[in-house]
């Protein structure tokens, strides 16, 4: 958590190899990124992390299931086994009868819900949320909230999660917060 403007999305983009930091290391999975190919830190990124965004990126020419199935057909999962475990996942965040909508077929916290299951379909060690409720009703919000701690438990999934939404925030295992750049436990 912190201001906005604090850093926390670029730090969560630099701890998901997606920027580099101006100084030190990011070591992912035993990787040092920094000394890494961006192949190779694409290939981990796919394999070691997912994302959910406050907006959730879909791709609004495919259906949920394709979009949540897309990083394992990317990996190079077959697309029959790549669908069955994204129906799968789907079902598990409440979706099922919503497979084969498009994203604008699907209510806001219909397609969070869509980009979580993207997120976690590769088994993924740790999914980088920013603001992943910010954009959702509180209702909405709430259950998603939820959801998030429900896998959390049943997957084994760590969740990075930048907010400003205190509530979600002392929910969490661990809070830091960005403070004149550096990070401080609460």
């Amino acid at each position: 958590v912190g201001t906005s403007g604090a850093g926390k999305t670029t730090l969560l983009n630099i701890l998901g190899g997606l920027d580099s930091p101006s100084a030190g290391d990011v070591v992912l999975c035993g990787q040092n990124l920094s000394q890494a190919k961006e192949k190779q830190i694409t290939k981990l990124r796919n394999q070691q992390l997912g994302f959910v965004y406050q907006f959730h990126h879909l791709l609004a020419e495919f259906t949920a299931q394709e979009n949540a199935a897309m990083p394992l057909i990317i990996a190079g999962m077959s697309n029959r086994e790549a669908m069955s475990k994204a129906a799968d996942l789907l079902e598990r965040v409440g979706l099922k009868e919503r497979l084969g909508h498009k994203p604008a077929e699907l209510s806001g916290g219909e397609r969070q819900r869509v980009a979580i299951a993207r997120a976690l379909v590769n088994s993924p060690r740790v999914v980088m949320m920013d603001e992943p409720t910010g954009n959702l009703d509180a209702e909405t919000a709430e259950s998603i909230q939820a959801l998030m701690l429900t896998l959390r438990q049943e997957i084994g999934t760590s969740f990075a999660v930048v907010t400003h939404d205190m509530a979600l925030a002392q929910k969490m295992d661990r809070t830091l917060v960005l403070e004149r750049g550096g990070l401080v436990e609460r």
